[in-house]
C-alpha cells in the first residue's frame, strides 16, 4: 500500500470519486456524468484506488471498500473544512477564530456555504440591510454580542412586541451599557414572555445571530478591534444547527436576567 495521504489528496479526481461513492455504488456512466470526467482521465485514477484497496468493482458498479468507507468518514469533514477556509482565505487569515469555543470550532466543517458580506465604507457603522431584513422575516432570533449598536435596543424590542421569540446573550459590559443608556427599552423588553436576556460573565470576542433561516457571524481582528464592515452569512441548515449549538453553549454558562432590580 502506498502513501494514502498522497493517493487521496494529490488528485482531485480521486478525492471527488471517493466522496461521490460515500452515498452508494455508482456505475461508470454515473461517475462520468456526476464528476464530468472522461474515460482517459478517470480510469487510471480508479485503478490506483482499486490497487490501494479503497474502491471495489462489483459487476457494473464501483463502490467503496470497508477501508475506503472508514477513510472517507474521516476525510469528508477535513475536505469541507478546507473548502470553507479556502473560499474566504483572506478573511480567516485576518480574523481571530480562536475566540470561538474549541468544541464548536472542531465542527467547522458544518459551516457550509459561508459568504462574506461587506458593507460600504460610509455604512460601516450601520447594520447591513440583509441582516436586518432577515431578522424581520424571522419568528425566532438568537443572538450573542459583546457590543451595543444604537439601533439594536429599539429593533429587538419591536421584534418582541410583534411576537417574535427573542433570546439574547450579552457580556457584562454590553449589558451595563444598555442598562445605563437604554433603560426604558430594557425594562419594557423584560416584560414579554417571548423575550429572554442572559448575561455572560466573561469575554466574548465575536457577535452572531441565528434565526430559523439565517446565520450571521462577526469576528474581531487579531488586534482585538471589532470588524464592523464584514459578516459571514449562511442559510445552509447545517450552519443554522451549528449556530443553535453555539448559542446553547453560552446560554448554559450565562445568568438569565429577569429583573433589573436584581441585576446589580
Amino acid at each position: 500500500m502506498g502513501d494514502l495521504t498522497g493517493v487521496i489528496f494529490s488528485s482531485d479526481k480521486r478525492k471527488h470519486l471517493l466522496l461521490l461513492l460515500k452515498s452508494g455504488p455508482r456505475t461508470w456512466e454515473e461517475i462520468k456524468t456526476s464528476l464530468k470526467v472522461t474515460s482517459s482521465g478517470m480510469l487510471p485514477q480508479i485503478h490506483i484506488l482499486e490497487n490501494e484497496g479503497l474502491v471495489i468493482r462489483s459487476g457494473k458498479d464501483y463502490r467503496l471498500s470497508d477501508l475506503g468507507m472508514l477513510i472517507v468518514y474521516f476525510m469528508e469533514p477535513l475536505v469541507s473544512t478546507l473548502a470553507s477556509l479556502d473560499n474566504n482565505k483572506k478573511f480567516w487569515k485576518e480574523h481571530n477564530i480562536g475566540a470561538i469555543p474549541f468544541d464548536l470550532l472542531k465542527r467547522f466543517s458544518e459551516l457550509k456555504s459561508l459568504n462574506v458580506i461587506e458593507c460600504a465604507m460610509e455604512e460601516s457603522f450601520e447594520p447591513h440591510a440583509q441582516f436586518l431584513n432577515s431578522i424581520r422575516q424571522s419568528s425566532s432570533v438568537k443572538g450573542i454580542s459583546p457590543i451595543v449598536h444604537p439601533r439594536y435596543p429599539q429593533f429587538f424590542l419591536d421584534g418582541a412586541q410583534h411576537g417574535k421569540d427573542i433570546s439574547l446573550i450579552l457580556t457584562n459590559n454590553a449589558f451595563n451599557k444598555i442598562k445605563k443608556e437604554y433603560y426604558p427599552y430594557l425594562e419594557e423588553g423584560l416584560k414579554y414572555g417571548n423575550a429572554s436576556l442572559y448575561v455572560y460573565h466573561g469575554d466574548i470576542h465575536f457577535a452572531f445571530i441565528v434565526t430559523e433561516h439565517y446565520f450571521s457571524l462577526s469576528l474581531f481582528f487579531h488586534n482585538d478591534v471589532f470588524d464592523s464592515k464584514r459578516d459571514l452569512v449562511s442559510t445552509d441548515p447545517s450552519a443554522l444547527a451549528w449556530g443553535d449549538d453555539l448559542f446553547s453553549y453560552y446560554r448554559v454558562r450565562s445568568e438569565r436576567v429577569t429583573s433589573l432590580e436584581d441585576s446589580g
